[in-house]
């Protein structure tokens, strides 16, 4: 696979349906996706899908995570500071977020991701993130404060440990449940003063679940 030639393709792909950081779409086309996956599945690993990784999880379409992390780097310096990832799942986020933020925390509440996600990771000795396996909802207090923090799961509401962990001037973006069942990208922006909420687009991630497995 010429894997370089397809991510620039793919790359070409989330600017024209809007993506447009340039830090986002220069993080995306340094990933190499198809290492996230099974090897089965390497070569829809640049289409724009989502893809299974085991456990009835899976890797989220490239436009979802373009989207999800441009809106998380919105508002924040060039380079941005310490983030946490709910989710870490087979790791593919977790190495975007390190192309474009100093730190990368990453918790995981199913152990045979966080042990897949670390054997994908290793090979590109990533000094800047930190994998845990923990219970997502209580976040990782000891990294605290966050400058921004992404979810791969929605629950019925933003956790408070999150809101708690999140430094003045950060944002959490993550898929929430809202009022007849279906599920918005929300993002959540914490000042001085309080804490602002918008409603985006209709998405579609697995439950957000507490404890470990």
């Amino acid at each position: 696979m010429d894997s370089a030639a397809v991510r620039a393709r793919m790359v070409a792909r989330l600017a024209a349906e809007g993506i447009s950081d340039q830090r986002v779409l220069g993080a995306m086309g340094q990933v190499e996706r198809h290492r996230f996956v099974d090897t089965a599945l390497a070569i829809q690993a640049y289409e724009d899908t989502s893809l299974p990784i085991g456990l009835g999880q899976t890797i989220s379409k490239p436009s979802v995570v373009a989207r999800m992390v441009e809106l998380l780097l919105a508002g924040l310096p060039a380079a941005a500071g310490r983030v946490l990832e709910i989710g870490t799942g087979c790791g593919y986020q977790a190495a975007v977020l390190a192309c474009v933020t100093r730190e990368v925390y990453s918790i995981e509440r199913l152990r045979g991701l966080h042990e897949k996600a670390r054997d994908n990771l290793r090979p590109l000795r990533l000094p800047n993130v930190h994998l845990l396996f923990g219970d997502g909802m209580q976040g990782f207090p000891k990294g605290a404060p966050y400058a921004g923090i992404i979810a791969a799961a929605g629950g019925d509401a933003i956790p408070r440990a999150w809101v708690e962990q999140l430094g003045i001037g950060g944002r959490i973006v993550a898929p929430t449940q809202m009022h007849g069942g279906r599920q918005a990208l929300v993002v959540l922006e914490k000042t001085e003063r309080d804490l602002r909420q918008t409603v985006l687009e209709g998405v579609h991630f697995v439950p957000l679940k507490s404890g470990i497995a």
